[in-house]
């Protein structure tokens, strides 16, 4: 395995546990500055907003630097954006670094796409990319439960100052591992957003918006159906968390193998066919815990299967305005998660069940499927003349 892709991960890794430890860590931040839940899960949505500024705005930024260059910038801001946060001394201030620490998200995704299929081997593109994003799976497999357990025994900022020193261990990777790769050729800023005026890349990325708003609008409420329908005690749901992160881990893995076995957009739509059955199995069989266990773990492990096989199309859609490609697909994966968490809580408001949250989520991931359908229909061509 390559040290670049080692160093890209540890950056993915810091990214992906300052992401989803929120959801671990909001009511005793909410206990601490004494706001209420509803308020402090704001917090979560600046990281978001942080995250679709900052991908338009590496391109004003960065676009002539070199991709190293650029990603220690990024590493960099991760560190100052954490520590910041775990040293706030009020809600606002929290609510403000929140934001900083979600500018870089994007953009790094972004440069790291690119940087990996640089340096992959031939005929490993997806896979170089995959081992980027473990990073992410890894995050969700050990970083948020070890985030959430220190903040229950110690404090909350506790958590953010692992995040940040994730970032400084990045930034030292980063530095000695990846190499110096020149800036990619300048199209101009006009240039950059040129690859939008097309259809392909808009296919893309509805593919990842409404396949990854299948997921989140079951898996933004796991936690209460696990412990309310499924009937699992609450003091097993970080074994239960730790049991999903697996599944992501081994998804992403799988989805980078099969990808240069077979093709990106093959395996994408696959996944999403298999995450439509695995929510609409959620949605039939939550009551039974051990078969609520298993739809999970499909569940997660379709969410990061399809990750670098949409990373890698959307590079192959974006020539000339690569790095904001790359990064676009975040935003559409956070909007995913803004528009899957509204409309699988919409039936839980109605007092139904919270296995009802997985039934929007199957008509997303199924509007998802037909999105890289379209693509393949349509541009498929013009993906072979790229490649």
């Amino acid at each position: 395995m390559k040290k670049s892709l080692i160093a890209l991960a540890f950056g993915t890794l810091a990214l992906g546990m300052s992401e989803f430890v929120m959801m671990g860590i909001l009511p005793d931040i909410a206990r601490s500055l004494g706001v209420s839940v509803p308020q402090a899960g704001h917090l979560i949505s600046a990281y978001a907003l942080g995250v679709c500024i900052g991908a338009p705005l590496m391109v004003f930024v960065a676009r002539r630097r070199p991709l190293k260059w650029i990603l220690l910038l990024l590493s960099a801001l991760i560190v100052i954006g954490n520590l910041c946060a775990a040293a706030a001394p009020g809600y606002w201030v929290l609510l403000a670094m929140r934001f900083v620490s979600g500018l870089p998200h994007g953009a790094f995704f972004g440069a790291g796409s690119i940087v990996a299929e640089q340096v992959a081997d031939q005929g490993h593109r997806t896979g170089a990319v995959s081992i980027m994003i473990v990073g992410m799976t890894v995050a969700n497999l050990f970083g948020v439960p070890l985030g959430t357990y220190i903040s229950g025994i110690i404090t909350w900022r506790a958590a953010f100052a692992i995040v940040a020193l994730w970032g400084i261990v990045a930034f030292v990777l980063i530095r000695r591992w990846v190499p110096a790769l020149p800036p990619l050729p300048d199209s101009g800023l006009k240039g950059q957003f040129r690859f939008l005026r097309h259809g392909a890349p808009w296919a893309i990325l509805a593919s990842v918006m409404l396949g990854n708003g299948g997921i989140f609008c079951w898996y933004s409420y796991v936690g209460a159906l696990m412990i309310r329908t499924s009937g699992f005690a609450a003091d097993k749901l970080t074994l239960i968390m730790m049991l999903a992160g697996f599944g992501m881990f081994v998804g992403n893995l799988a989805g980078g193998h099969l990808s240069d076995r077979y093709t990106p957009e093959r395996v994408v739509r696959a996944t999403l066919l298999v995450a439509s059955v695995a929510l609409a199995g959620i949605f039939f069989g939550a009551r039974v815990g051990w078969f609520s266990l298993a739809a999970m773990v499909l569940a997660t492990g379709c969410l990061f299967c399809v990750s670098s096989p949409q990373q890698l199309l959307i590079l192959e859609n974006s020539r000339g305005g690569e790095m904001l490609g790359a990064a676009l697909v975040q935003v559409a994966f956070n909007l995913g998660n803004a528009l899957g968490a509204y409309c699988g809580g919409l039936p839980i408001d109605r007092g139904l069940g919270y296995e009802w949250s997985a039934l929007p989520g199957v008509a997303f991931a199924l509007g998802g499927f037909l999105a890289c359908a379209w693509y393949v229909f349509r541009f498929s061509a013009r993906r072979a003349d790229a490649r």
